[in-house]
């Protein structure tokens, strides 16, 4: 059995989270450990909620009610967040707990750094 390299399991990816995998029984179902993060802000979005039917979704988050993000392109409007950093591993786990509502883009945040975040489609 080949161990897995070094650097595949360095916590490399930027991900911006302003909901429900911040949650810490969310991270460590879905990523295996706890997750620490630097607060960071995305302008250009604003936050709206989404009644989610996927039961464990709904178990994991303790909430049947979860934010999701939409474009607005407007600079004035932010979601305030934090910026996770996880691995290319973990960036596949957490596309397999957001349900299809949600759709992964790449964006930059108020410090610069460019990260994925889950946005409304």
């Amino acid at each position: 059995m080949t161990e897995p390299s070094a650097a595949a399991t360095i916590p490399d990816v930027a991900l911006f989270s302003y909901g429900t995998l911040r949650v810490p029984a969310v991270q460590l179902d879905t990523f295996g450990r706890l997750l620490t993060g630097e607060p960071d802000v995305l302008p250009g979005f604003t936050i709206d909620y989404l009644e989610i039917e996927d039961a464990r979704v709904v178990g994991l988050s303790g909430r049947d009610v979860h934010p999701i993000i939409r474009r607005t392109g407007n600079r004035l409007d932010k979601v305030v967040g934090v910026l996770l950093w996880i691995t290319e591993d973990e960036l596949e786990a957490a596309d397999e707990y957001e349900v299809q509502q949600y759709n992964r883009v790449s964006v930059t945040l108020g410090s610069g750094r460019d990260a994925w975040v889950y946005v409304a489609r």
